[in-house]
Formats: C-alpha cells, sequence, structure tokens
C-alpha cells in the first residue's frame, strides 16, 4: 500500500469519503451558542503561491542576523512568521522612559535542553488522542537577537544580535526540517478547515516545490498537515474532500484531472511595482562612478573616519544657484537619478543649515529598489546630517526632512551644533519623536568654526562608515582647502551645459599662496576621469597634494 493511499485509509477510519462533490465545512452552520474555539486562520494556499518579495533571501538573513536589520512593523509581521521555527521569545525586556522603545530577547530554538519522552506519560483529556512524542533536540545553539520595537513619528522594528555567539551551530536548512514554520502550518489549518482533506491540502501544497522550499517547507509532509488540524477535527467531523481539479487515484492518490493546474496561478507572486515618484539609474550608467564609491564592508580608514564623498552640480560658470537663498535646478534629469544613487551608497548625506534653511530639503533617497520605494525597511536611506553650530534651523514636523519620516521614506536627521546655545525643549523632544537627535561638539578651529576633523570623527563613533557631502557653497568651499584634502575620499562633480551669471552661490575657495607670498592652487584633482550622462558632465576624481612651483602667471 502506498503512503497516499495509507493516509486516505486513515482519513476513511473518521468517516471521511474521498468524492469531490461534497460542500466545504461552513462554520456558521454550527450551533450559534457555541463559541467557536478554532478561529479561520487569516492564512490561505494563496500565502504560499504568493510570497512575499525576496521570501528566501529574507528568510536567510533573518536567521543569521549578521548586520542590523531595520523593518517597518508591517513588514516584520509579514517576515518573522516564516522564521518563527527558528527564534524563540525568551522574553520581554519592556519600554524604556520615553515609552517608545520596547524590546524583545529571542533565542535559537536549539538552545533550549533536550527532550526525552518519559516511559510513561500523563493521561490525556478525555476525547484527545494520545501523542506520539519523540526525542526534541536541544541545547547544541546559543545564538541570540532582540528586537526593538520603535513608536513614535514612524514606527519600525530593529533586529540585531545580542550574547557572545555570532553564528549559529547549524545552518537553515536544519530548522526547517526539525519545526515548520507557523506560516505553514496556519495553510494547512486553513484548507482543511474550508473543508478539503489533508491529502488533498499537501499535494497541493506540495506541487509548486520552489515556493514551498522559499518558505521553509521543503520537509512537509502529511503528518503536518494532520497535526495542523486535529485539534479542530476533534469537533468538526463533517465530511472532507478533494481541491477543485483533483481526484482520486487508486494506487496513486490524489492526482491532478487532466493536466489542470491549480485555480491559484502561481507566477502572480509579489512582482516588484514601482512606487510612485521614484527614481531609475540603469546598472549600466554605474560602472564609471564605482572605483569612487564606498566599497562593499567598508570599516572606517586608520585615522578613524568614515569614507566622505564631496559631490554637488554646478553650472558652467561654477553656481550652485542664481542668488543666494534661491533654490536653483541645474542637472539634468539623468544627473539627479545619479545623486539618489550616489545616496543609496552612502551611510549619512549631509549638509550646511544654510542649505537646510533655503532649500527644506527632504534628504532622502528616492532611487527605485530602496526602501519606502519598493525595498525593505529604510535599506538605502541615508541618515541626513545637518551642520548647525548655532542650532538657528528651525525644524518643524511639516519639514520636508520630517515628513519623509512620516511616510516611511527617510529617516529622522542628526543635527551637529555648538554647546551654549540656547536650545528649545520642544524641539529637541520633537527631533528625538521623530528618530532623530542633537549632536553637540565643542572642537572649534582658529576661527571658532566646528572642525571637520572633530564632525567626521563624532560621526563614525556613531556608525556610519560614509558621508555623502552634498553642500552648501560654504560647506564646500572650505572642505576644498589644502588643510582639508586629507578627509576627502573621492569627488564627484556634476557640470551642465548652463550660465548662471553673476550674483550666484559660487564654489570658488580663498586663494592661496606659498611661503613667498605667491598665488597658488587650491585644489587639483588626481585619477579623474570624465563621463558624460544626458547633457551633463560628470567628473570623478581624488584631491591630490599641491606641490610648490612656478608662479601661476610667470611672465
Amino acid at each position: 500500500m502506498s503512503g497516499v493511499e495509507s493516509a486516505l485509509n486513515v482519513e476513511h477510519t473518521i468517516g471521511v469519503p474521498l468524492h469531490s462533490d461534497l460542500q466545504p465545512v461552513d462554520m456558521q452552520d454550527q450551533d450559534q451558542d457555541h463559541v467557536n474555539p478554532f478561529p479561520q486562520p487569516s492564512r490561505d494556499i494563496s500565502d504560499l503561491f504568493n510570497p512575499p518579495k525576496d521570501l528566501a533571501v529574507m528568510r536567510q538573513r533573518l536567521f543569521e542576523a549578521r548586520d542590523k536589520i531595520e523593518l517597518r512593523v508591517e513588514e516584520f509581521e509579514l517576515y518573522w512568521p516564516y522564521i518563527d521555527n527558528v527564534w524563540v521569545r525568551q522574553h520581554r525586556a519592556g519600554t524604556d522612559k520615553s515609552g517608545r522603545n520596547t524590546t524583545d530577547y529571542y533565542a535559537c530554538r536549539l538552545q533550549r535542553p533536550t527532550y526525552t519522552p518519559k516511559d510513561v506519560d500523563k493521561p490525556r483529556p478525555e476525547g484527545k488522542p494520545t501523542r506520539k512524542k519523540q526525542i526534541r533536540e536541544g541545547g547544541t545553539c546559543q545564538m541570540r537577537v532582540k528586537t526593538i520595537r520603535y513608536n513614535g513619528g514612524y514606527s519600525g522594528i530593529t533586529i540585531m544580535q545580542v550574547g557572545d555567539q555570532t553564528q549559529h551551530s547549524h545552518d537553515l536548512d536544519h530548522m526547517d526540517k526539525i519545526k515548520r514554520t507557523t506560516v505553514l502550518m496556519d495553510i494547512a489549518r486553513s484548507e482543511v478547515m474550508k473543508g478539503y482533506m489533508p491529502a488533498s491540502v499537501f499535494t497541493v501544497m506540495s506541487k509548486y516545490v520552489d515556493r514551498l522550499d522559499e518558505s521553509g517547507g521543503r520537509y512537509l509532509s502529511r503528518n503536518d498537515i494532520r497535526n495542523a488540524s486535529q485539534a479542530w477535527r476533534q469537533i468538526y467531523r463533517e465530511p472532507l474532500r478533494v481541491h477543485e481539479g483533483y481526484k482520486y487515484d487508486h494506487g496513486n492518490g490524489i492526482v491532478v484531472m487532466n493536466d489542470q493546474e491549480h485555480t491559484v496561478d502561481p507566477t502572480s507572486s509579489s512582482a516588484f511595482i514601482p512606487s510612485p515618484n521614484s527614481l531609475r539609474f540603469p546598472e549600466e550608467c554605474r560602472g564609471f562612478l564605482e572605483p569612487y564609491l564606498p566599497p562593499t564592508g567598508l570599516v572606517a580608514n586608520e585615522n578613524g573616519f568614515p569614507h566622505v564623498t564631496l559631490t554637488y552640480a554646478t553650472s558652467m560658470d561654477s553656481c550652485l544657484s542664481i542668488a543666494p537663498g534661491l533654490r536653483t535646478s541645474i542637472s539634468g534629469p539623468q544627473s539627479r537619478a545619479m545623486t539618489h544613487y550616489l545616496r543609496s551608497r552612502h551611510d549619512a548625506i549631509l549638509i550646511g543649515v544654510g542649505t537646510a534653511t533655503a532649500d527644506d530639503p527632504a534628504l532622502n533617497c528616492r532611487l527605485e529598489g530602496v526602501g519606502g520605494y519598493g525595498g525593505v525597511g529604510w535599506e538605502g536611506q541615508p541618515r541626513p546630517v545637518i551642520i548647525d553650530p548655532s542650532a538657528r534651523w528651525l525644524i518643524t514636523p511639516q519639514s520636508k526632512v520630517l515628513s519623509t519620516v512620516q511616510e516611511g521614506k527617510g529617516r529622522g536627521p542628526w543635527v551637529i551644533v555648538a554647546p551654549g546655545f540656547a536650545m528649545d525643549p520642544a524641539r529637541l523632544e520633537m527631533l528625538k519623536y521623530y528618530g532623530g537627535k542633537y549632536l553637540g561638539l565643542t572642537d572649534f578651529d582658529k576661527r571658532w568654526r566646528l572642525r571637520w576633523e572633530a564632525i567626521l570623527k563624532a560621526l563614525a563613533a556613531e556608525g556610519i562608515k560614509s558621508v555623502m557631502i552634498e553642500g552648501g557653497g560654504m560647506v564646500i568651499n572650505e572642505l576644498l582647502q589644502p588643510e582639508h584634502a586629507q578627509f576627502i575620499s573621492s569627488v564627484i562633480i556634476t557640470t551642465a551645459p548652463k550660465y548662471l551669471g553673476r550674483g550666484g552661490v559660487m564654489v570658488s575657495p580663498h586663494m592661496r599662496h606659498d611661503a613667498s607670498g605667491k598665488p597658488q592652487a587650491v585644489a587639483e584633482f588626481k585619477n579623474v576621469s570624465w563621463n558624460p550622462l544626458g547633457e551633463d558632465i560628470i567628473m570623478c576624481g581624488r584631491i591630490g597634494k599641491i606641490e610648490e612651483g612656478p608662479p601661476l602667471f610667470p611672465i
């Protein structure tokens, strides 16, 4: 007798025929005075055929938890049930003083001790079948993670490792073999509660192996289907049926009728739908930028500074805007898309308070596929950083940078200030509410300006490994001075085919002189490449050391 026939015979013993002309079980037909202890599961077979985007990748990431993972609450609730065969919640640490952060701790399922069934099990309640218990593996993995749920101007969950063990003693496939996920068991229970036989549910779920594998169901068995619905079948004993388009074939079990496909289209999984207002920067346009961008797996350099990319768009007369305080569109659409790609490759984006006040920028990334624009969490979204020594930036909930936070399309800003300036407590609290904060620095240069060395080291101390500096004019001109060249890793400058005219905000650092008083070039670029992009020209390079030489205008 085949395994399927055996399974079907078991179902016959409780009065379950194999005919497909029976109606699904209707919960409303039960006694209305009886409270239904088995509410309909929230998932059904369509969740198997239409899994979340990049499910297999997300399961592996949540299993390894190598790097900090940030998800929106709805994304966490979507993906976590696909990995709960691995992680078991140990305890809740509670909520912090702000009332916004709630922490939970999880341990690998194999951390708990090995379980060996007793020779004599305690009696089961009347009407419940005897459970066949097996030895449960345990005590072999000490991997742990914690989740921090934030509720404020946005809602999100951060997942990170805790404890000494940084990787599992086993792989994800091993966990899928010994334990099924909540999603799979809910799907199985849902289908049986619709009136379908466990053997039929198993046949339908097993038809699409790839979808089952990425959901963690490679080792799903008929017994799993029965176990998922066993308690329900003890109360509801109505006849069950096979799925539409399937039939019982003696000797072969439940098979597809006339090579028909299941009514759910397995190719209609969560397709990528571009977010409105997103930008595209094609792969074939990115190659020339790669040598000048932060490398994968970047760590701070030997001096403790992050990778710094200085980038801006200028007219042919070296203007950033047509007049002070007036926002000016300079570059073309391809270059603007490139700028958002550059943002996606950096941990932070930095501007001065003048630009923040004049432009009210969103300071986020709108590249197609990043977090908020088709991606998960806030991946690809840089941290906005505003240099505001005197704390004069009057940020409000209506500021674009905070509006993007509320929409889940950007991160809360960090504002770098100098101590001694009176801060409005309401502003401090508002910035925290949106996930931002103020960073106070006390390291000044001879002109009583915050030193760039201190700014960059402070960002590195906060975990920022790469910074994209976009402006404005004062920031750019200052960083192009020779004493700051050591902080700049690369320069990416867009030149648009237009003149803005005199009176604009220019990129033109103060002139330098050598020891004899002769004028000298301020900055010189090395390893330069010139690349057309649409109507613009993109210059990529690195700042070289200025060597003393003959005067610029020899006689």
